[in-house]
């Protein structure tokens, strides 16, 4: 399978999800070529948390978001007043969450996340959405 179909995938899979958690989701299908504006993969509501997504998925290696991308989820954000997350899954795991100003960046001004990083410090679905009692929304 292509890595452009896996990742459709994997986006249709994230709506799916957060739909079924009760947000209200849109995603933006090939939202790098669709238009000139960069746009995040998925934008998500729920009537009290809006979301900026740029969601990402991996076999296992550690998964890269190129400097621009990362701030133009930034600059939507902010003007679309969404907050803006980094959603990283990697094979036989669950998604988990970043704001993209916790992930590690690269000499370059790239940003990565090794699998390791998602599971030990990556927000969790469960806490993303709300489900877990730990969480409060200013922990978001």
């Amino acid at each position: 399978m292509s890595a452009n179909r896996k990742g459709d995938r994997r986006e249709r899979e994230l709506v799916n999800a957060l739909d079924e958690a009760g947000f209200a989701v849109m995603r933006a299908p090939a939202s790098g070529s669709a238009t000139e504006r960069e746009l995040p993969d998925v934008l998500a509501g729920n009537g009290e948390r809006f979301y900026a997504i740029e969601a990402k998925s991996s076999a296992g290696d550690p998964i890269y978001l190129d400097g621009e991308e990362v701030e133009a989820l930034l600059f939507f954000s902010r003007n679309f007043g969404a907050k803006a997350r980094i959603a990283v899954r990697f094979d036989r795991e669950d998604w988990y969450f970043f704001h993209p100003g916790d992930l590690y960046t690269t000499d370059g001004g790239n940003y990565r996340v090794k699998k390791e990083t998602a599971l030990a410090d990556g927000t969790d679905f469960a806490e993303f959405v709300g489900d877990s009692e730990r969480t409060t929304l200013d922990d978001l």
